[in-house]
């Protein structure tokens, strides 16, 4: 096997694509006593930029709330551009959509977390994302939409007309 066949998985570049921050409470918020309480939102995605080049992103939205009112919110897209040649196509979507992630996750939680403390609030620890699991059930939830498209059209008014 020549070296032109040799699979290639490479970084190329990793950045932060897009950060934001609001305070809508702000500074009242910051005279509550109760913790605010969190949630998380991921999503991840790729795209080919070129023949064998792909970005790979994941964004992560933390909102953070003291009852009703919320203390920030704190979107984050972290994207990373790999190459990748001579895998075979039954792995390049897993690739992109579990190994990227892996590597480009890490430093979108340092990212968030000092946004967090800069924004004047105790530091955001994240858990660890399982991405094999994410990408897992993204696929499940696409193979369960098809399904239901083939099964029946679906009408404008979003009910399914049987064919």
């Amino acid at each position: 096997m020549s070296d032109q066949n040799q699979p290639v998985f490479q970084i190329q570049r990793v950045y932060l694509k897009d950060m934001s921050l609001e305070q809508p409470n702000s500074p009242g918020i910051f005279l509550e006593q109760e913790p605010p309480a969190m949630e998380v939102a991921v999503d991840v995605g790729a795209e080919a930029l070129a023949e064998g080049i792909y970005e790979s992103t994941v964004t992560i939205t933390v909102t953070a709330k003291v009852g009703e009112k919320v203390a920030f919110l704190v979107e984050g897209k972290q994207a990373g551009i790999f190459e990748v040649r001579n895998i075979p196509e039954d792995q390049l979507d897993p690739l992109l959509g579990i190994g990227c992630p892996n590597i480009i996750y890490p430093y979108l939680r340092a990212n968030i977390a000092d946004m967090v403390t800069r924004a004047g609030f105790p530091p955001v620890h994240l858990s660890e994302i399982n991405f094999e699991m994410f990408y897992q059930q993204r696929q499940a939830a696409l193979a369960e939409q098809q399904q239901q498209a083939s099964s029946g059209i679906v009408m404008p008014d979003g009910s399914q007309a049987q064919h």
